[in-house]
């Protein structure tokens, strides 16, 4: 009875109703310009938060083939580091539908306020500000995993070379035509 009572005062909206919690958004998303994959995991206190870094990136060496580092950190002992494995997302908490924390932006060496929601299955918004008051948002694209791309190609079956029969030849011997049986 008490249940029942709960419920229907939920629904005629005179108890607020508990926000869902947010959507899970591990794996790998490819960036709405498509520069960069982030790998997305769990992280922090229980696994509670989630953590993201740079696994793949359309441009991730320079022009003279070195790999290209966090050139415009603030930090000048960070410049060094590769973008690939850089983390971007740090620890972000969940907070109603989304988790929300900060986004680091290596192009601008800058920390933005970040908030991330799932849209669907395959995509995942993005919500940034600098000082609340510059703020964008773009949609990433879930991608499969480098290890999901491996283990979804079948591996090709391996076939031992039939053994050739041994046989001698005749150097001296004239070659003799195979006419095709019928």
């Amino acid at each position: 009875m008490r249940v029942a009572l709960s419920a229907a005062l939920i629904l005629a909206g005179l108890i607020p109703a508990s926000a869902a919690p947010a959507q899970d958004p591990t794996g790998t998303w490819l960036t709405g310009d498509g520069r960069a994959k982030v790998r997305i995991d769990r992280c922090g206190p229980g696994a509670a938060n989630i953590c993201g870094k740079v696994v793949w990136a359309k441009t991730a060496t320079n022009e003279d083939g070195t790999p290209r580092t966090d050139i415009k950190n603030p930090d000048p002992k960070k410049r060094s580091r590769p973008v690939l494995g850089l983390t971007l997302l740090d620890n972000l908490k969940p907070e109603e539908t989304k988790f929300s924390g900060e986004i680091y932006n290596a192009d601008e060496g800058k920390m933005y306020q970040v908030s991330l929601e799932r849209e669907s299955s395959s995509e995942l918004s993005v919500s940034g500000c600098l000082l609340k008051v510059l703020c964008g948002s773009q949609t990433w694209t879930r991608v499969p995993d480098v290890n999901q791309q491996a283990a979804a190609q079948p591996e090709p079956a391996v076939k031992p070379a039939p053994k050739a029969a041994k046989a001698t030849l005749d150097k001296t011997a004239p070659a003799k035509a195979v006419a095709p049986a019928e």
